[in-house]
């Protein structure tokens, strides 16, 4: 039986082995954890479904692999083999032993871009990410391809290792590199080569991109690319909403350690504002499909948390259903899985909107890139004191926050954005409607 890398949500193309919990040529039964694999955004156990020996592990530790890749194979536990010795991935695969029960890779029809979500393309063999085909019949695996495209070697001169005189990775890597004609530095070059000739060679150093950082180029690129962005901005005066928030906080019940049952924060209730605001303007509580626009009934707001490297966006399902401190408990516990990358894929995917506030660094307004498939993100900066005139001609100050709507014009026009932010405003501003 092989067994393959699973895949963890839609926009999700490879997964990296980080620890195998057997060794091959041990025992295995329904349920033991065979391996953990880190992906962009979440890591988890994988475990067995059957029983029997595990009889090659093809993909070792610290390795990547696509998605439906084989990364070992589990033998019949009447007739195993000796254990067998890890294979890596980019190895000759002469030298791994051929298991009785293993069944010829199926030819794979040309590459060709497949959607793994409506917004988001990557180029890939049709069927299960294996080997696509030149135009002479020989094959070549997807690492291959991939390395050849950055090295700019021509796969059509290489003359392939693997079974059947498939080109592998290690044929890339031993072939010679083709004559570069002298870089010179231009505005918006792109390559490693390219960038690194603008600078001393001492100037730098490295660092390798992780799926997470691929991912999130890759995708917010094709979004500020693909999607019209029009932006709004407004200040909230949130004096009232200050000291609802600190009355709430102080009137909380204790819990049964003696601490505060909650601590609300000012996102909690901007989280609360942008959905209810969402209800109120239905037409802005959508996205864009293609050939058509999705317009949901409930309001499930993602909210951008901070990891190492990266970030991610969990979602609050139907947030306009929900208290200001239920909210509040489940942002907690979203984070606190989000940061140890224990996140499900239905945790994170989908929702309707977003929020981003970098006000806790001080910044005091910013545009946030809409994050696919939302048409809007509401990007929220920090909180400040300035004057303002009274009625009678007197001066006092008071507390604003800013706050920019970004807006998919495809879904949203320019009315119902504003539309939209002044119901989020209004309620902000008048804080306890949004407590009934």
């Amino acid at each position: 039986m092989d067994v393959l890398m699973p895949q963890l949500g839609e926009t999700v193309a490879e997964g990296k082995i980080t620890k195998w919990f057997k060794v091959a040529g041990e025992q295995v039964k329904p349920g033991d954890n065979l391996f953990e694999i880190e992906t962009d955004k979440v890591s988890m156990e994988v475990p067995s479904t059957t029983t029997g020996v595990l009889a090659e592990i093809r993909v070792p530790a610290g390795d990547i692999a696509p998605v439906g890749a084989v990364v070992a194979v589990i033998a019949d536990g009447l007739g195993a083999r000796p254990a067998q010795t890890v294979v890596p991935v980019a190895a000759k695969p002469t030298a791994a032993p051929i298991m009785a029960t293993a069944q010829p890779a199926p030819a794979v029809p040309d590459a060709r871009p497949i959607k793994l979500d409506p917004f988001f393309e990557v180029r890939t063999p049709e069927r299960n990410f294996g080997p696509a085909r030149l135009s002479g019949g020989v094959t070549v695996t997807p690492l291959a391809r991939r390395l050849a495209a950055e090295s700019g070697i021509d796969l059509s001169r290489l003359r392939g290792s693997g079974p059947h005189g498939r080109i592998v990775a290690r044929d890339v890597a031993t072939a010679p590199q083709p004559a570069r004609a002298p870089l010179v530095a231009k505005a918006g070059a792109t390559s490693a080569d390219e960038v690194k000739a603008l600078f001393a060679p001492d100037a730098y150093e490295e660092v390798p991109l992780d799926g997470m950082r691929r991912t999130i180029a890759a995708r917010l690129t094709q979004a500020i690319q693909t999607i019209p962005h029009f932006y709004l901005t407004a200040d909230v005066a949130i004096d009232r909403l200050i000291k609802l928030r600190e009355e709430a906080n102080l009137g909380a019940p204790k819990d049964k350690d003696g601490g505060t049952a909650f601590k609300l924060s000012l996102n909690d209730f901007i989280i609360r504002a942008l959905a209810l605001a969402l209800q109120r303007v239905p037409a802005a509580n959508a996205a864009w499909a293609g050939d058509r626009i999705l317009r949901f009934k409930h309001a499930d707001i993602g909210v951008a948390v901070a990891l190492d490297g990266g970030l991610i966006t969990p979602v609050v399902r139907g947030a306009e259903t929900k208290s200001v401190s239920a909210i509040s408990a489940e942002m907690k516990e979203l984070a606190a899985r989000a940061r140890d990358k224990k996140l499900k894929p239905s945790d994170y995917q989908g929702g309707s909107a977003a929020i981003s506030n970098l006000g806790m660094y001080g910044v005091r307004e910013f545009s946030a890139i809409i994050n696919p498939p939302h048409a809007t993100i509401l990007a929220v900066g920090a909180a400040r004191r300035q004057a303002v005139e009274k009625p009678d001609g007197g001066v006092a100050f008071a507390s604003f926050l800013a706050v920019t709507l970004s807006c998919d014009h495809r879904v949203l026009d320019g009315a119902v954005g504003a539309e939209l932010l002044a119901a989020v405003k209004a309620f902000l501003e008048k804080p306890v409607t949004m407590l009934v």
